[in-house]
């Protein structure tokens, strides 16, 4: 079996360039195989127990099955997570997002692979969380940050202690449904979520490996309003942040405009929506007032 030949199997489900980048990817993560090594040609010289395992992740492939799943392993901001059917594979939009949080305020310090993280401490809540990617990487690169993470999914929820576990973040997850929140005390600095957001009629548009592998409920919104977990949480929002507290959302460029005016009409100010590397309004930041002026 051939680097080549193994591409060119997937060429039925993806264009060239994104097929040899998938092999490139099962090679060098589970063979630890170079770029340099596989066009000396040693993808031929594994031994007959990788070739095996080599033929079923092909397989798996070729039934559209996305790579992250088949390796058990995706990367988020430059660390692994584990994730399997049950989690959303973390986008590098959701990551977006991620530096955002971690460079808004007014102190900052700048860390090692160069982007800037917040200096003082906060309550963070991280709704809908998943993989834990999101709260995770909160966690580890706001310094003094305590996180707290959602989901109504047990097996979201643990997916992300494990990933929590393994990336060494310290990140309290709480089983909760976002459409459910509870009424309690507790006050946040920052409140983030990336909810199921597509709506019905966008259905036909997606790639079938999305359809047929990753989570519904973690993709799409309910059918009477693809908006609503955006209001829930926004509802919920304006009760429990703090004065001048920050509310983040992952957005469907869609309904952008539907929670913009949703927010505003709560009484949030300072509404910024931010666009993806795609050029798609993706990201969306609202302000809860200081209580003087509500």
């Amino acid at each position: 079996m051939t680097y080549e030949t193994l591409w060119h199997r997937l060429t039925n489900l993806y264009e060239a360039d994104e097929a040899k980048a998938i092999v490139r990817l099962v090679l060098d993560v589970r063979y630890g195989l170079s770029w340099a090594d596989i066009l000396c040609g040693k993808v031929t010289e594994l031994s007959a127990n990788d070739q095996t395992e080599l033929e079923k992740i092909a397989q798996r492939l070729e039934k559209g099955e996305p790579v992250q799943y088949v390796l058990g392993v995706a990367d988020f901001c430059g660390r692994p997570f584990h994730v399997e059917s049950g989690v959303l594979n973390p986008r590098p939009e959701t990551a977006e997002l991620c530096r955002w949080i971690t460079s808004h305020g007014d102190r900052h310090a700048v860390r090692s692979d160069g982007l800037t993280a917040c200096l003082s401490p906060c309550e963070v809540l991280d709704i809908g969380t998943g993989s834990g990617c999101i709260a995770i990487t909160l966690a580890l690169d706001i310094p003094e940050t305590k996180v707290t993470a959602w989901d109504i999914s047990d097996i979201a929820l643990r997916i992300a202690r494990q990933n929590a576990e393994s990336l060494g973040a310290d990140v309290t997850f709480e089983h909760q449904d976002a459409l459910i929140p509870p009424t309690d005390t507790r006050r946040w600095d920052v409140i983030v979520s990336n909810p199921p957001y597509i709506s019905s009629e966008e259905r036909d548009e997606m790639a079938k490996n999305v359809l047929d592998y990753e989570p519904r409920e973690a993709l799409f919104g309910p059918e009477e309003d693809s908006a609503l977990f955006y209001k829930r949480i926004g509802d919920y929002a304006i009760q429990t942040l703090k004065p001048d507290g920050h509310l983040f959302f992952e957005l469907n460029p869609l309904t952008a405009d539907t929670v913009s005016d949703y927010l505003t009409h709560l009484g949030f100010q300072d509404i910024e929506i931010r666009l993806d590397q795609f050029g798609k309004r993706r990201m969306m930041k609202a302000v809860k007032p200081q209580i003087e002026s509500l």
